[in-house]
């Protein structure tokens, strides 16, 4: 070993001072030249060339400023007339009042949701094209009604708005941490014969993806079909920019959801949020774990990370299985041979299960009225976890109801915040929801990424979507409905068992906040859906 070399490690093999700076350099400089940064620049220079190009029309035209302002009126009026959800309306009408002359430039630019003609027309013709796929024989609403006619009528909802039907004949296991999902998944992957489809927001390597990978390399090179599916902005910070090549490389048939590029639209928000995976058509993954370290604890990103899934075998796999190739339709633009994937084989089951997916194009809020049906529904019980709570007025009502009506209604978010200014908007729906009688509890040893809703022993939801604004109206989500199955007391059995790493918070404890962090925390919570 050269001088050199010897002078830039320790006797004990740890890195000196000096290689730890170059390590740090070149993270450093690997960041500054990463796809994220380089397109972020050219946006926010985009940005800035619009800004400049305004400001010097202001300055030559002395009707520009009266003009711009007349237009952040007209958009105001739009805003409050339109059909959006009323604190979203507010944030961007206090945007506009703030900075009257470039306020409702802004809203055109990032705000207005409304979807173009031709983006409308392709979805439709994609969603037309997955329900047909469904016949008037599929599913069996029927039984489920006459067993209990309030699921029957939540059930009905979610197939009349979304398209996707109960099922019997399906097997389901709930699987309460991640680790245990890893150990499921690769089994699983491990006896596909035919075809193997996944689709997942946040993909990482390391100890959980790369053997997960060898298993998708192995099938594709035993001749099984594997697709990979994953969004971009959810992958920015933790793939190489030419992943997907790897992957096809691989023999993985493989599609990036919405690219990041340098535009000034909002389409950029809309995320795919979803986390799928379907083996043969008959079994099939749905839940809150992405494919990355944490989500197994094999490190403690914000402490011990509790997520959750199910597992479903038999007919019911079929709404999984739908919801997957529409997406990949949607980002390939090729055509698939639903029939070829249908389920092949039926599973006894002790209740009935429904798959469903939200869009955030179609103005149909699928995830949150369901999650609302369950609150409203409740006559004794319900238990949710989410790791954001960031609520709309509707929310609001129906837990503060629920609770004030006697229904015993407890929420766990976490204690170690992924984002702190996330959290301080989510720790400030509290009080309020406090005073109405509903229960708040964190989990003390780390982040709880779970999405769950649980009632009455009869009725649980498992799935993809956050109680906030971005999962609500933003996100491409899934979920996974159980009615009268013993899933139901599984999530409730793991929702007791959590609590007791819980710690209760108080309305004291909320009033003795610092008065600069509670202004804080109530001037992000007003732009809680811009977020």
């Amino acid at each position: 070993m050269s001088n050199k070399q010897k002078t830039t490690r320790k006797k004990n093999g740890q890195p000196t001072l000096k290689l730890r700076q170059r390590i740090s350099i070149k993270k450093l400089l690997r960041l500054l030249f990463s796809r994220m940064v380089v397109v972020g620049v050219l946006i926010f220079l985009q940005f800035l060339l619009l800004m400049a190009l305004l400001v010097g029309f202001r300055n030559q035209v002395m009707y520009a400023y009266p003009t711009m302002v007349v237009l952040s009126v007209i958009v105001s009026v739009w805003v409050v007339t339109g059909e959006d959800n009323p604190a979203y309306k507010l944030s961007w009408v206090l945007v506009i009042s703030v900075v009257p002359v470039f306020g409702g430039l802004f809203y055109i630019l990032f705000g207005n949701k409304r979807v173009p003609d031709d983006l409308k027309i392709r979805i439709q013709q994609f969603y037309d094209a997955t329900i047909q796929r469904i016949t008037p024989e599929d599913g069996c609403h029927d039984n489920l009604e006459a067993e209990d006619e309030q699921l029957g009528m939540q059930a009905k909802y979610i197939h009349n708005v979304s398209g996707f039907p109960v099922w019997d004949g399906t097997q389901a296991d709930y699987l309460p941490i991640g680790e245990a999902f890893f150990e499921a998944l690769k089994m699983e992957l491990m006896q596909a014969k035919r075809f193997i489809f996944m689709e997942y927001f946040i993909v990482q390597e390391g100890k959980m993806w790369d053997p997960i990978f060898e298993i998708l390399k192995r099938k594709s090179a035993e001749g099984v079909e594997v697709r990979f599916l994953y969004d971009d902005v959810g992958t920015l910070q933790t793939l190489p920019n030419n992943y997907k090549t790897v992957l096809e490389k691989a023999g993985i048939k493989t599609a990036v959801f919405n690219p990041f590029r340098p535009h000034l639209n909002i389409a950029m928000n809309y995320r795919d949020h979803r986390k799928i995976t379907i083996i043969d058509g008959n079994v099939g993954f749905c839940g809150g774990i992405n494919l990355a370290d944490e989500y197994i604890n094999a490190y403690a990103k914000h402490g011990h990370w509790k997520d959750t899934a199910v597992l479903l075998r038999g007919s019911g796999v079929w709404n999984l299985t739908l919801m997957y190739l529409m997406m990949w339709q949607f980002t390939t633009t090729v055509e698939t041979d639903f029939d070829r994937y249908r389920p092949t084989q039926d599973f006894p089951s002790d209740g009935y299960v429904q798959p469903f997916g939200d869009s955030p194009l179609d103005n149909l809020n699928v995830s949150e009225n369901a999650y609302m049906q369950i609150i409203n529904r409740a006559t004794r019980y319900v238990y949710i976890t989410t790791p954001y709570l960031i609520l709309d007025n509707e929310m609001i009502t129906a837990l503060s109801m629920a609770a004030q009506s006697g229904v015993d209604v407890r929420i766990i978010t976490p204690h170690i915040a992924d984002k702190w200014y996330v959290h301080m908007v989510t720790r400030s729906y509290y009080s309020q929801l406090i005073k109405a009688g509903v229960k708040i509890y964190e989990y003390t040893p780390g982040f709880i990424h779970a999405k769950m809703f649980t009632s009455d022993d009869k009725v649980a939801i498992v799935g993809t979507t956050n109680m906030d604004y971005r999962s609500f109206y933003l996100h491409f989500e899934c979920g996974v409905s159980f009615y009268n199955s013993s899933v139901a007391g599984d999530v409730r059995d793991d929702f007791l068992k959590t609590l007791q790493a819980c710690q209760r918070v108080t309305l004291e404890e909320m009033v003795q906040q610092p008065l600069a962090r509670r202004a804080l925390a109530k001037l992000l919570r007003l732009m809680a859906p811009l977020m």
